[in-house]
Order: C-alpha cells, then sequence, then structure tokens
C-alpha cells in the first residue's frame, strides 16, 4: 500500500467509526458494521486498529485534538472573562453539535478509565486552567466579579454547556421537540448560557 492509500484508508475508518458510535454508542457499535461503513473488510479494519477500543480511542483523541486547543487558546488570551465565558460557550456549543456523540463517550470513558483522561491530559494543547485562576482571583480582587473560585466557575461553565448534550433523548422528550428544533435550541444557548453565567457573576450595583 502507498502511504496516500493508508492515510486514506485510515481517515475513511475514523469517519465511518465516529458515524457509527454515534448512532449506536460505543456498547453497541460493532466493528464489522464500521468496517462496512468504511468500505472495507473487518480483516482490513483490524490491520489498523486490534480493538474497538483502539479505534474509540483514535476518534477520541481526532476529535478532542481539535476542540482542545481552541479552548486552551480561549482561556489563555488576554480577554475579558466575560469574553471567555462567550466565546468558550460559542466554541464548545458549535463544536458538539458537529460531534455530539462525544460527551457520552467522553463521561463513559473517564469511568471506566480514568488513566486515560490522565494521559491525554499530558498531550500538548490540552486546556490549562492557571492563567484563568489568576484572573478570575484578580477580578474578584478588584470587585469586578462576586467573590468565587475559577474551579468553580468553570465546572459551572462545563456544567451548562455538557449536559444538554449528555442527556438530549431525555430533553428532547421534556420539551417535545424534534432534532431540528433541539439544535435551533443548541444554537440559542450560546447566547442563553453566556447571559445566565455572567449575570451570575456581576457585582450588582
Amino acid at each position: 500500500m502507498s502511504k496516500t492509500k493508508n492515510d486514506t484508508t485510515e481517515d475513511q475508518i475514523l469517519t465511518a467509526a465516529k458515524n457509527v458510535f454515534q448512532r449506536k454508542g460505543m456498547d453497541g457499535s460493532r466493528m464489522q458494521e464500521i468496517a462496512n461503513e468504511a468500505g472495507i473488510n473487518k480483516a482490513l479494519l483490524h490491520y489498523y486498529y486490534r480493538s474497538k477500543q483502539m479505534l474509540f480511542e483514535a476518534v477520541f483523541k481526532n476529535a478532542f485534538s481539535l476542540l482542545a486547543p481552541q479552548l486552551n487558546g480561549i482561556l489563555n488570551d488576554d480577554s475579558s472573562i466575560e469574553d471567555k465565558i462567550r466565546n468558550f460557550t460559542a466554541n464548545y456549543l458549535t463544536f458538539m453539535n458537529k460531534h455530539p456523540y462525544l460527551p457520552k463517550f467522553i463521561i463513559h470513558e473517564v469511568n471506566r478509565n480514568p488513566e486515560f483522561i490522565l494521559k491525554m491530559r499530558d498531550k500538548t494543547g490540552f486546556p490549562n486552567l492557571d492563567k484563568f485562576k489568576k484572573q478570575v482571583a484578580a477580578e474578584v480582587e478588584s470587585g469586578t466579579i462576586i467573590s468565587i473560585k475559577a474551579e468553580q466557575l468553570f465546572i459551572n461553565i462545563m456544567a451548562l454547556n455538557i449536559f444538554p448534550f449528555v442527556a438530549t433523548p431525555l430533553i428532547k422528550a421534556f420539551a417535545n421537540i424534534n432534532d431540528q428544533t433541539f439544535k435551533q435550541l443548541m444554537e440559542d444557548r450560546k447566547t442563553e448560557v453566556s447571559d445566565f453565567i455572567i449575570n451570575s457573576i456581576k457585582v450588582k450595583p
């Protein structure tokens, strides 16, 4: 096989795996189904990835490598806390609308295999909160925002952004909405979540 063909085949496999994982979830997906989706035989799939777990990790790393540097850049730029919240939320929700399977996979993997995320933490571009912590502390000290720990603020941001994608079927059932309406709801949350968090930490006059 040529190097180009190898790269093309691997891209096909990762795209197929992402699609199957998105439809069936990690536990419901089968290697044969992924091979069929990629248009290759199962033996070739196993040549590239010996197990579903290895394939999942490759899909996860591929997607996370697109998101993490963006979020890390936002956390460590020179923008205000308010702008960080808005930019972080907008970037995260845009990404998750394209990769809605990821939050469930992350939660599943963190609980099943905590060491995997610890390995990811050591990779270049993994979000670093050090500058964010100093900035939050400085704004608390100056009286710009209420007294809150940066870790708590970050958890609030992540929780409000992640939960809808973890509980998508539940939200759609409770709200009695279809896929298209749900997608619009997530688009609207770029503003709703940002405004909610910013208003919660602003010092009231």
